[in-house]
């Protein structure tokens, strides 16, 4: 039923795409060009996943394999054909372990999640597309599962995560030697979701596998150039509650900037936050006298010097959007707080995430 379903909004999607040709792609950094930092060489942690690729993280502690520009692939998995495959577009990509639990495999299950340009509208339809290619020797298999969360999840485990995947694809893709498989469909939100996940989400048992001609006592497959786009008719974006436009201005009045994101020891802006920057701007604008200083807030990992270094970086990452976009730089200073100044507690990722947040004092409007 859920393949029927899929198949339905594919065909709704085409028919809707020829009166709607500039849906935006819902995804940051699909095809996995953008590094945070300087790629050095492969992974044995989801951490350093996480600290190495821009808006991508790994979910759990199981490690997904990034591939691009100055990677350096240890000989050991050269040997078993990793370095062989070139990326869709562009020149990276990822590799996740789909199947193999049942035999072994250490980090048996992979997965990449990310933070979506916006949040879902419930009722919307949405078409999915990504490309996949399976490694040459390993085993082919199904499942090719995308889950969406309101909030971000972070799971101490190593194998299958326990989360239904709202779009699953359960045909097994066996292509030829370096050969890309578009993987299509699509659902229809059914909660204001933020984050998507990729992988496979279910067991060995329920996973169907070919291991014809197999070298390797798992499924391993590359991925690259995600696509999310909202499939018309397009419904309408909910009013935020609290929406930074009705706020009133009057000197002194701090006011936290909502949806501002930064990645965990980052200061790149994520493209999610543009919705409320631009909203900042929109009334900068309309009040030209207006001065406000931008507050820079971390969580409390890592020392008291280089957070308020952190979050330093981060108050001039606004400044920098704002100066852009054409305002005056005169009428915007900062102060970091470092972690001196949290709203929740520092002891679970959610809390920590809500702690790194920018602020802004009025200095005054007119």
């Amino acid at each position: 039923m859920r393949l029927l379903f899929s198949l339905l909004l594919v065909c709704i999607w085409h028919m809707g795409m020829a009166q709607n040709k500039e849906a935006v792609n819902l995804v940051p950094n699909p095809g996995f060009e953008d590094f945070s930092g300087p790629p050095l060489g492969w992974f044995y942690k989801g951490s350093d996943f996480t600290s190495l690729m821009k808006f991508w993280d790994s979910p759990t502690l199981a490690s997904p394999d990034a591939y691009g520009q100055n990677i350096r692939i240890p000989k050991h998995w050269q040997s078993k054909g990793f370095h062989l495959q070139k990326a869709h577009s562009g020149s990276s990509m990822v590799g996740l372990t789909m199947f193999g639990c049942e035999n072994g495999k250490p980090h048996c299950r992979e997965y990449v999640q990310i933070r979506l340009n916006e949040e879902l509208v419930v009722g919307q339809n949405y078409y999915v597309e990504f490309y996949v290619s399976k490694l040459q020797g390993s085993m082919a298999c199904n499942n090719f599962g995308v889950a969406l969360s309101v909030n971000q999840t972070d799971e101490e485990i190593v194998e299958t995560m326990d989360i239904m995947p709202l779009f699953n694809d359960v045909s097994v893709v066996q292509n030829k030697p370096l050969e890309w498989v578009k993987i299509r469909g699509g659902f229809q939100a059914d909660s204001a979701y933020n984050f998507i996940v990729v992988g496979n989400f279910f067991d060995d048992i329920k996973t169907e596998f070919d291991a014809d001609g197999a070298l390797l006592p798992y499924a391993y497959y590359y991925f690259d150039d995600f696509l999310i786009k909202k499939i018309p008719p397009i419904l309408p974006v909910p009013k935020e509650k609290e929406d930074l436009r009705d706020q009133v201005l009057k000197p002194g009045k701090v006011i936290q900037l909502k949806n501002i994101y930064f990645d965990f020891d980052k200061w790149d802006l994520h493209p999610r936050s543009f919705i409320e920057l631009n909203k900042l701007l929109g009334i900068l604008k309309e009040h030209p006298n207006m001065k406000i200083e931008i507050h820079g807030h971390t969580d409390s990992i890592g020392s008291e010097n280089y957070n308020l270094y952190l979050s330093r970086k981060r108050a001039r990452s606004v400044i920098a959007f704002l100066t852009n976009q054409g305002i005056d730089p005169s009428r915007l200073t900062y102060e970091a707080f470092g972690y001196s100044k949290p709203v929740e507690s520092n002891r679970s990722n959610a809390g920590r995430a809500k702690n790194r947040r920018v602020e802004f004092k009025i200095l005054n409007v007119d």
